[in-house]
This record gives structure tokens, sequence and C-alpha cells, in this order.
């Protein structure tokens, strides 16, 4: 749409933009083409708009195949909008982007997030969509100049800051170009620009702790002209020692410290749960037979490099409102990193029985009790990684207290988005998760 255009539709609309909304229309289709390009959209992808407004970008995305779903916070607009893209793969949905369940992104393939960002909620909307655990393939914002140079910061610069290294941890972002107030209707007081978010190989960050590493991060940039060795005091026993192994000067302060210096000094200094080391000393597991009949024990590695048939348990915790409790499994994890998980899992040792099994993997890797029920049993096959499989249904709303070495995140999913999930992209999960809840939703039908 031109600027003459954008005129006669608010004035056909009956719409005076809204201050308080941050409504700024772009009326260069030229630049608008240009953005989208930027996103190399095509019709395998799934685009979500964040305030299409006049549709200016929504309609380059649809003439490329696209499905879009676009939120609209103002009422004014969404009828404009949906007779505008009446005939296309195009959902108007009337709601305020941040009010939006980010978890149903899961379970869509290629997911492209746009928007021209009001600049008065624009760090929340990005937190909001762009944190991880990540449910993106690409994000293409519209910002204020300022933030969209603070996100694409780099170290020892002022714009690097708390903001920069929580977005960019898991993100690629990069600054694409500069837009003028003059392209807008009516102009905004301060120049845009334009950001792309692209996800980093999740297998290479190994963070140990992400609270922490973003705990650690915002009391290192709270005093910016404080050197960090004073700061961090608390929290870091030996700075010298710790500064030689993340190689950075004794003096630094939090801009001189990379991303990568920053995941190396969270993963130094965060607590580490002692239960592990207490338990140290090889793991031995129940070999059984293809009855579930005990004939002998091995260790962990044993079990896994020799195929042995074994035991094991799954547990899947709903909360009050029926929703299933999942896990990610972390980076550190020796089978099926970073897929996401059953709410709690674990073998059958030596000396145990299932459902002792059961309480005690619950408590270890969720920090919860809670009554368990049995509801099934999958028999050892290649799909169950050749073990016996118990699964367990219990209730609990948290809060969850979870060993960072082997659990990256945990979130509660609505059970359809689940069902869908699995269906459009069973690679995300471990293999246990998809048979554990095959039996389950034939279960609890």
């Amino acid at each position: 749409m031109n600027l003459s255009q954008i005129r006669t539709a608010l004035a056909q609309a009956g719409i005076r933009p809204a201050k308080k909304l941050g409504q700024n229309f772009l009326h260069d289709q030229n630049l608008a083409r240009w953005i989208i390009q930027q996103g190399q959209i095509t019709g395998e992808d799934f685009v979500l708009e964040i305030g299409p407004g006049l549709g200016a970008l929504s309609g380059e995305i649809v003439q490329r195949g696209a499905r879009l779903l676009a939120l609209e916070k103002d009422a004014r607009l969404v009828d404009f909008l949906r007779e505008k893209f009446a005939d296309s793969k195009c959902e108007i949905r009337h709601c305020d982007a941040l009010d939006f369940d980010t978890r149903t992104l899961f379970a869509e393939r290629n997911v492209k997030v746009v928007g021209n960002l009001p600049y008065y909620v624009a760090s929340q909307l990005l937190l909001h969509f762009v944190d991880f655990p990540s449910r993106i393939s690409l994000g293409l914002f519209m910002l204020q100049d300022e933030m969209a140079r603070r996100l694409s910061a780099k170290p020892r610069t002022a714009d690097y800051g708390a903001l920069t290294l929580r977005l960019q941890l898991h993100h690629h972002v990069e600054y694409l170009r500069k837009i003028p107030r003059t392209v807008f209707v009516p102009q905004p007081e301060v120049a845009s620009a334009i950001v792309r978010f692209t996800p980093r190989d999740q297998s290479r960050i190994e963070i140990f702790d992400y609270k922490f590493f973003r705990e650690i991060v915002r009391h290192g940039f709270s005093q910016r002209r404080k050197q960090l060795r004073n700061l961090l005091a608390p929290d870091v026993v030996n700075w010298e020692d710790t500064a030689r192994k993340i190689r950075a000067p004794l003096t630094a302060r939090a801009e001189e410290l990379s991303r990568e210096q920053w995941i190396e000094l969270a993963n130094l200094i965060a607590p580490h749960d002692a239960k592990p080391a207490a338990q140290a000393g090889p793991e031995r597991f129940p070999i059984v037979d293809e009855n579930d009949r005990e004939i002998g024990t091995a260790t962990r590695p044993e079990v896994h490099e020799n195929n042995f048939r074994h035991r094991a348990v799954h547990i899947l915790i709903f909360n009050g409102i029926g929703e299933l409790l999942l896990q990610k499994r972390s980076p550190w994890k020796d089978r099926h990193p970073l897929l996401w998980d059953s709410s709690a899992a674990g073998h059958v040792e030596a000396n145990e029985q299932y459902d002792e099994t059961a309480d005690r993997e619950l408590d270890e890797e969720l920090g919860v009790a809670a009554e368990l029920r049995p509801i099934g049993k999958l028999q050892a096959s290649e799909k169950t990684g050749q073990e016996f499989i118990v699964v367990y249904h219990g209730e609990h709303n948290g809060p969850f207290r979870y060993p960072s070495e082997e659990i990256s995140a945990v979130e509660f999913f609505p059970v359809d988005i689940i069902n869908r999930w699995v269906a459009n992209k069973p690679e995300d999960f471990a293999p246990g998760f998809l048979e554990s809840w095959r039996l389950a939703n034939a279960n609890l039908a």
C-alpha cells in the first residue's frame, strides 16, 4: 500500500492511529518486499506475524504461499484485515501477542516470526517468542534502532548488555539495516531497524544451568563500571584462577567478556548437585530375559553397548488442568541429548523394583513426591531401546527442582498440542517417550 492508499484505508475504516498501541503504518511497499525477502519465506513455512497493522508485510508473506497467522490487538483493524485476506491461507486473530500461547508453535514446522514491534513492549515480546527453549527457525523484527543495536551488539561496546547475552545465547542476531522515519504514517519520533534471529546449533552451546547463567549475567551488568572481581565476589572463590581459565583480564568488566567467556564463567561457578557425586561408582542394572525375568546384572555402559534387555520407568506428571509436564534433555546426556522426554524417567537399578524406581526418579529429577499409578507396561523392543518400561501417571503443579546436568528445561503442555507435535515432528522426542505416550493415550482415554 502506498501513502494515499493507507490514508484512504484508515479513513474508510474510521481508524485514527493510536499512539498508546505504537501504531505506525509502513507505506513503502518496496521496503516491505525487501524485509520479507530477508526471511526467505516459502510455501513450506508457517509464519506468525505480530501486529500486522494494515497488512503491508502480510501481503508479501501471503504472496509467497506461506501459512500466515497474524495477531492483531486493535479490534478496529481485524475486520479490515479479514476482508483483505479472505481468499488466502491467512488467519487473523484478535489478541494481544503477549497473551498468545507460544506452546502451540512447537507443533508446527518451519516456524518464522515477523513483526513491527511496538517500542514500549518490544523486549517483552522478544522474550515471549524467542527465549529458550526456542520455538522458531527464524525471527525478523522491526525495532527501535537503539534496541536493534543493543540486541546485535558486540563485546566492548556501550550497547552490549544483559539482554544482548540472553538473546544471543541461543540465536545469531544480525542488524540488517536502518529504517528512516519517513516510511511510516504517522512518522515515529525515532528511526527503526531490522534485525534477524537465527537459531544456533543447540548441541554446541553446552551451558550447564540456564537460570544461573541469566542470574550471573544480570548481576555482572548491574553496575557496569565495577570490575567483575568485585561484583561477583560472593559467587567466585578465586577470581584470579577463574579469570585465567576463561582467558579474561583480572580487571575485566562485564562488557569485556564475550558470549563464550560468559558461558565458561557460568559453567565454572554454577552450583552443582552433590547427589550424583555421592552416588559415584558404576550403576548396575538387572539384565532380564524376554519375559522380564532377571538373569544377571551389568553396568550401564555394558547394558547399552551390548543391547541387553533391562528395565526402566517413565513418569507422566499432569497439572490440575490436565496439561502434561515434559522435560527437555540436556546437551550433556549420553543418549538422546536435547530431545523432549517424559516428565521423569530412569533405569531400574539392581535390588530395586519398578515402583521404588518411579518414586526415586521423581524425587531426583523433579524434586517432588506424588502418588503414582502404573497405567501400563511396554515390552522390550528396538523402539524402547530393549527396555521393559512401566509407565506411571501422577499429578503435581510444581514448582520443580531439576538437575541441570540432566535436564535443560521443563514445561507443561496441553495434551492436544502434544498430540499434534508428536504427529508433525516425532523427531523432537526421545523414543521412550513416544512409546510411553502412545500407551498412555490408549489407557487414559
